[in-house]
């Protein structure tokens, strides 16, 4: 049975990418000028060029509207490519974890909508849910590696390392506002080796993950 060929796209099925990501840049733009609680459908639609019915065939709300747009944008940065030591994976990790902090976007609407989020749990449960707990999923999957490779002890409180992991950098620049000396990485890298109590990988299992 010979298979049916698809048919090209046509018409506005062209527009759509360039639509959606109209709308996605629209919507980090109107959070980092007027915040969570100031930001409007109407707003978003102009900015990006379209009608409302545009949002509202995407997103029943403006939360969830904004949910989708940041989990899109900030869960796949946490996907780090998978190295050959906890230490390498680390300072991915890190990097990673500065490149999102650091975006533009993120640096002025993470603050705003963290302190939104203290008055309104509905949407303190969505940036969980949709955000923190995939973001979290990706840093446990890096940990259970180095378990697996004997880097780390195998009674490991994968919940306490997540934290560790993420405060110092999230505390320097998103707190403090404080510049991260050329070495910052290298210097926290061996910090938290030695808080998880890390060693060395078995040499066949390093050595089987370096040719694999």
């Amino acid at each position: 049975m010979s298979e049916v060929p698809r048919r090209a796209p046509t018409g506005n099925a062209l527009f759509r990418p360039r639509i959606t990501s109209a709308i996605t840049e629209a919507v980090l733009e109107e959070l980092a000028a007027h915040g969570y609680a100031r930001l409007a459908m109407e707003a978003v639609a102009r900015r990006a060029g379209v009608g409302k019915s545009a949002l509202y065939r995407r997103w029943p709300s403006k939360q969830d509207m904004v949910i989708a747009v940041l989990s899109e944008f900030s869960v796949p940065l946490a996907d780090v490519p998978e190295g050959v030591s906890l230490r390498e994976d680390l300072q991915s990790v890190l990097q990673a974890l500065h490149d999102w902090l650091t975006d533009p976007h993120v640096a002025t609407i993470l603050p705003d909508l963290t302190a939104e989020a203290v008055r309104n749990p509905t949407l303190a449960e969505a940036i969980r849910t949709t955000i923190g707990e995939p973001r979290r999923a990706l840093g446990t999957a890096i940990l259970r590696r180095a378990v697996e490779r004997g880097e780390l002890p195998t009674d490991l409180d994968l919940e306490l390392a997540l934290d560790l992991l993420a405060a110092p950098v999230y505390w320097r620049l998103s707190v403090r506002h404080a510049q991260l000396e050329p070495d910052y990485f290298d210097r926290l890298v061996e910090h938290l080796l030695r808080a998880l109590d890390a060693r060395p990988a078995p040499q066949s299992q390093a050595h089987h993950n370096s040719v694999a």
